[in-house]
């Protein structure tokens, strides 16, 4: 690998992965259109036919998701930008146009969470059906949205970590990475006469850690004791891997006025939230069972 790469590339060193010109948009008919809204739009509607499919394994009727899912999706773009602006407003209060510009990024998926789960509770309360019910059928289409949803990170050359030298360490032009995602850990590392940093591509590995919680969901939901819990899996494994990668991130949302990374927190009390809840479930099943 040479010590300067080009504007655009894009290499896993170790992997001996070397990806040249790697374009952030693609024109049509003479509009540039990023690759980062091609991909979320392409995780939507993953999303979509996947909880298509769960519904119909499930003998439930495919439209009532249909329907639910034009409601969710307006308000989960909304959540996860809201989310991120809120996190960020040191930013955005001198900026307030920007807070209307996606092209350049900056949604959170716990906005896009958020702002499911209070969607769902909504919806299911007019359409008089079981909101848990419908957790369990949504939440393997929510993470595999964040699986491929991912990747637009990759194209945008964001979401990634401090320096290291592992197995996936990818290198990045400097030029084409937000300047304040460059910690000053990250910057230490940078090799005189070089262009580029190398991090952990915490993109890839939310991805990949997203890929086995969803293996397992599906291979245990034939074997829920309750309603509500494959969402329970969801909450505490996506939340136990999201607590080690958002550690490793340079671009951490923080709490006002401290150094506690937001998305972190709530990490960890999905977690304990998951793992508690199951418990509460189980033990009230096997009181019904003992008092039967």
């Amino acid at each position: 690998m040479p010590d300067m790469m080009g504007k655009m590339d894009i290499a896993f060193p170790n992997l001996s992965i070397y990806l040249e010109n790697v374009p952030k948009t693609i024109t049509i008919f003479g509009f540039d259109i990023a690759f980062y809204g091609i991909i979320i739009a392409l995780s939507v509607l993953a999303g979509l036919f996947m909880v298509n499919r769960e519904a119909k394994v499930t003998g439930q009727n495919p439209d009532l998701y249909w329907d639910f899912a034009m409601y969710a999706i307006v308000f989960c773009i909304c959540g996860s930008r809201i989310y991120y602006v809120a996190f960020s407003w040191d930013y955005y209060k001198d900026n307030l146009l920007s807070i209307f510009n996606l092209r350049q990024g900056g949604i959170a998926i716990y906005g896009t969470v958020i702002a499911a789960c209070i969607t769902l509770l909504v919806y299911s309360k007019v359409k008089k059906t079981s909101a848990l019910l419908m957790a369990d059928t949504a939440v393997p289409a929510l993470i595999l949205g964040q699986i491929t949803g991912r990747w637009a990170n990759f194209m945008n050359r964001e979401a990634f970590g401090g320096y290291t030298n592992n197995l996936f360490a990818m290198r990045l032009p400097i030029e084409m990475v937000r300047q304040s995602d460059i910690s000053a850990d990250l910057a230490a590392h940078i090799i005189e006469g070089t262009n580029y940093i190398q991090v952990h591509p915490t993109f890839l590995y939310e991805s990949f850690w997203n890929v086995g919680v969803l293996s397992f969901m599906m291979l245990y939901r034939k074997h829920k004791k309750f309603n509500g819990e494959v969402a329970l899996i969801y909450f505490g494994g996506y939340g136990l891997g999201r607590a080690w990668i958002e550690a490793l991130r340079t671009d951490q949302l923080l709490i006002p006025n401290t150094n506690i990374p937001v998305s972190g927190l709530l990490a960890i009390l999905m977690f304990i939230f998951a793992i508690v809840a199951d418990m509460v479930m189980r033990g009230n099943i096997r009181k019904k069972i003992k008092n039967r």
